[in-house]
């Protein structure tokens, strides 16, 4: 694929709070019930289109959700998951999360598969995850691409691959960081994502334990 950052400015123009703080997790041959049960969440419910996954989400967040409130007691420290499935590829969105890009958590999630993760959060850290069967082999900042590890952190073609997508590896520049990664996650994993497919796909709601 092809993939790069300027093909993916839609997604902060057409989630601009998800844009703010989300986690996006890939791991590839999984069904999204499988993929729920590696985050040890409690299913729930569908929601169709990503828009209805981030009204899910507000309402989870602000005590409103009285599916949540039947499924376990509100005590509970738990964060909303909602998982689909895209070209072999189970999809896993946290709006606010982080548990796709936890080093304790990834081998549970990627275990005997490929796992592609990138998050944001509301201070503008972010991290991005390619594993292989439980190897980590590339890791960054996408605010700092020069600046990786795992094993192929230096393999030849890497910053190629980097900056085929949009990535400034020689300045200081990253305008466009974030959607640098969803161009690399894009041509790691050959699932295309857009806004149309984003919304016309079914969710499955899942509230998964936070460590």
């Amino acid at each position: 694929m092809t993939a790069h950052a300027t093909g993916f400015t839609w997604f902060e123009a057409r989630y601009p709070d998800l844009a703010e703080a989300y986690c996006l997790t890939q791991v590839q041959g999984l069904t999204p019930d499988e993929l729920l049960r590696r985050f040890d969440a409690l299913p729930g419910s569908d929601a169709v289109g990503l828009e209805a996954v981030t009204v899910r989400s507000e309402a989870y967040e602000d005590g409103e959700d009285a599916e949540a409130g039947a499924l376990f007691d509100p005590a509970e420290d738990r964060l909303l998951v909602a998982v689909t499935e895209l070209d072999g590829w189970a999809l896993a969105i946290e709006p606010y999360g982080y548990l796709g890009v936890l080093d304790t958590v990834i081998p549970r999630l990627g275990e005997g598969t490929r796992l592609v993760s990138h998050f944001r959060d509301v201070n503008a850290a972010d991290h991005f995850h390619w594993w292989e069967h439980g190897t980590r082999r590339l890791h960054f900042e996408p605010l700092f691409p020069d600046q990786r590890d795992g094993t192929d952190a230096e393999a030849p073609g890497i910053p190629e691959l980097l900056t085929a997508c949009g990535f400034e590896l020689e300045t200081e520049e990253h305008d466009l960081c974030g959607e640098a990664a969803f161009a690399l996650a894009e041509r790691l994993t050959d699932a295309r994502l857009s806004p149309e497919r984003l919304e016309a796909a079914t969710y499955r709601i899942g509230y998964a334990p936070r460590p």
